[in-house]
């Protein structure tokens, strides 16, 4: 079943645009897939330093193992490095 995860990134200050970025280039370079089938980033209108993307994925256990891989390549921390707090992601899925 396919989902989206809508995550929120909190930036250390002033650092959103750069944060921006970072995710950017990790997407080109891991880029849509089989199972990644893209995202879309937003700012927060009222904190200049959250970024939200909301990335959709063919299923739950196919995102579960690309965080797990990332996890143990450490792929994601030029990102983590720019986060003034843990990100927060809400896996959510279309109701029948």
């Amino acid at each position: 079943m396919a989902i989206k995860v809508i995550v929120e990134l909190q930036a250390k200050p002033g650092r959103r645009e750069e944060l921006s970025r970072v995710l950017e280039s990790l997407i080109a370079t891991s880029g849509p897939g089989q199972d990644f089938l893209g995202s879309t980033r937003y700012g927060v209108l009222d904190d200049p330093d959250v970024l939200v993307e909301i990335a959709d994925w063919e299923s739950a256990e196919a995102r579960e193992a690309h965080m797990k891989e990332a996890a143990a390549t450490g792929a994601y921390a030029p990102l983590l490095e720019l986060l003034a707090a843990p990100f927060r992601a809400t896996v959510i899925g279309q109701l029948p």
